[in-house]
């Protein structure tokens, strides 16, 4: 009962409001409240965040903003993550609720903007983790990049597959790491190719144990896990 009349309080809340005469900047800090503290209730147990993500691209797209689930799909964990930061306080250490970076989130999805959304720019004093990087940590950074790179190689000499596709492989591999969601449509942008050998290519990465399936993010979604 107690969660109903949460929700309903919200819903009357944000049907009073008005929009009218409001900048683009000052809609999406609205709707950043509005959607984080829709999320922070939690009425779902399971999948409250990719039910949160349902409501608001259909409610988006009742107020006329044309939105697809591509900028949820692909940024699902900063998604996630900026709503917990919008939330989330710890008044004796001096952390306080942080919308920025959902509202940073809105801006890439309403306003075409291509801001980056790193995970690691929501740790707590990550500005001053990032000001204190020295030389060496750069360096360190460079190694494990290169050093992975050469790990994929390496275990993509162990399969039998042609020197093209190990090409082909390496180079989604550079383009997305293992943090980045991926789907048909991304092979097709990073290689060129059409959609039946980008199709044919993720079901031998897969096959080959080089990515895992993605659930809650759309159809057809992998990542590396190598």
């Amino acid at each position: 009962m107690e969660l109903r009349e949460t929700l309903e309080y919200d819903f009357k809340t944000e049907q009073e409001f008005s929009y009218v005469d409001l900048t683009m900047s000052e809609i999406i800090k609205h709707l950043a409240r509005f959607v984080s503290r829709l999320w922070q209730i939690h009425i779902f147990c399971e999948g409250n965040t990719r039910t949160t993500a349902v409501f608001f691209i259909k409610y988006l797209r009742s107020m006329g903003f044309d939105v697809t689930n591509d900028v949820f799909a692909n940024n699902a964990w900063y998604f996630r993550n900026s709503l917990v930061r919008a939330n989330y306080r710890d008044v004796k250490n001096g952390v306080y609720e942080d919308m920025s970076f959902l509202e940073t989130f809105l801006r890439n999805l309403l306003m075409g903007e291509h801001n980056e959304l790193k995970n690691r720019y929501m740790h707590i004093r990550w500005e001053e983790t990032a000001h204190s990087t020295s030389k060496q940590h750069i360096e360190q950074h460079i190694g494990q990049h290169i050093q992975e790179q050469n790990s994929i190689l390496n275990l993509l000499d162990t399969k039998e597959i042609s020197a093209k596709m190990k090409s082909n492989i390496t180079k989604l591999y550079e383009a997305f790491g293992m943090e980045k969601i991926f789907g048909r449509s991304d092979v097709i942008g990073v290689l060129g190719i059409t959609e039946r050998p980008a199709s044919t290519l993720l079901g031998k990465m897969y096959s080959l144990g080089l990515t895992e399936k993605i659930t809650g993010a759309g159809k057809g979604k992998y990542r590396f896990i190598v």
